[in-house]
């Protein structure tokens, strides 16, 4: 029986140089077949799954970055049953790790428990053709999201500092909402809405966990549409999103599950999936076809830390 390969798809540029020797050193020292790929510019980390996956042997795939990076993995993964992919955190962000305990995210560069972990088949996110394993959103954080990025690259401007300039600057100076029709299930809005989110896994933003409950393989995707709000009611109720209330406010944030989700807007929209940018006037967002396997050191859960069962 041939053995699995275990293919490194290392993005230099979301680590130090110093962090990257560091992480060829401990891949060098594992006792397994491996193959080491480094990242030149976006679209590589896919290709390189892609090709992995088509080899058509067992392979586990490691995305040594952030959320983008195992984004385009899981990408070039998706629908390969051979193939895993999993994530080594050198990056910035790694919402998805937080399913398995946000004091977990260490585990995750013990690639020797990593090689050996068990794995999981996890849902996707369709949006307009690209896929996502945690969540897509479209409106008032997809657009802090990116200019979260733009922030990040001025001088002396650190990650928290580039995300209040972007909460700011979107929340004070321009429009929270925008006019948007969406279309989910039995939910039909014309309108203005704030944010609209779709979720497989929990976390996004940096650590925002909308439905807190939710599970990343059970076959649904959870749903959350804010109506328009002011900006006193937005910085009054973020806290509170962010923690997973939805249900305390009903009238304003509107909870559907396992429905396809359509937004249209006037004028461009950006949805962000899984912290990649897509730009379009309508955007189609629903459960893929494809799973992607994802494995993770053993002894670690992806359930509700509080043990609860999913809320239904």
């Amino acid at each position: 029986m041939a053995a699995v390969k275990h293919v490194f798809i290392i993005n230099p540029s979301a680590g130090k140089k110093r962090s990257t020797r560091a992480l060829v050193d401990s891949i060098q020292a594992l006792d397994v077949p491996y193959e080491i790929a480094f990242t030149e510019k976006t679209g590589d980390a896919r290709r390189i799954a892609r090709a992995a996956a088509e080899g058509g042997g067992a392979v586990r795939i490691y995305a040594c970055g952030g959320d983008g990076t195992l984004n385009e993995a899981v990408n070039g993964a998706a629908g390969y049953e051979n193939a895993a992919v999993t994530n080594v955190p050198t990056g910035t962000g790694n919402d998805f790790l937080k399913i398995f305990g946000r004091e977990n995210k260490a585990r995750f560069t013990d690639l020797k428990a990593l090689s050996e972990g068990p794995q999981a088949a996890m849902d996707l996110i369709d949006c307009n053709g690209t896929l996502g394993i945690d969540i897509v959103c479209v409106g008032l954080d997809s657009r802090i999201a990116v200019d979260k990025d733009r922030y990040n690259a001025l001088p002396l401007v650190t990650g928290m500092g580039a995300y209040i300039l972007a909460l700011l600057t979107n929340v004070i100076f321009k429009s929270i909402a925008q006019p948007t029709a969406v279309d989910c299930g039995d939910l039909h809005f014309d309108g203005e809405t704030t944010i609209v989110c779709v979720c497989s896994g929990r976390y996004y933003g940096g650590g925002f966990m909308p439905v807190g409950d939710n599970m990343p393989d059970d076959g649904l995707l959870e749903t959350l549409v804010v109506r328009k709000v002011s900006r006193a009611t937005f910085f009054r109720l973020v806290g509170r999103y962010a923690q997973g209330k939805y249900r305390d406010y009903p009238d304003l944030i509107w909870y559907r599950q396992g429905e396809a989700v359509t937004v249209k807007g006037q004028t461009e929209l950006v949805a962000v999936v899984d912290g990649e940018a897509l730009r379009a006037r309508e955007m189609t967002i629903g459960l893929s076809e494809k799973k992607v396997n994802f494995f993770y050191p053993a002894g670690l859960s992806y359930g509700p830390k509080d043990g609860r069962a999913p809320f239904r």
